[in-house]
């Protein structure tokens, strides 16, 4: 499998964090913003 060099931006993963965090989110709303989450930039390393 290729790798990519693809990331989430700030501000898609910030709406990613509120969709989590919020106990109304659908099933598949919280899968797809947990999949954006994964592919955010780490910043320690």
């Amino acid at each position: 499998m290729a790798k990519r060099n693809e990331h989430t931006s700030k501000s898609v993963a910030s709406k990613a964090s509120k969709v989590l965090s919020n106990p109304n989110s659908s099933k598949t709303a919280k899968s797809i913003a947990a999949s954006a989450l994964t592919q955010t930039r780490n910043k320690k390393k």
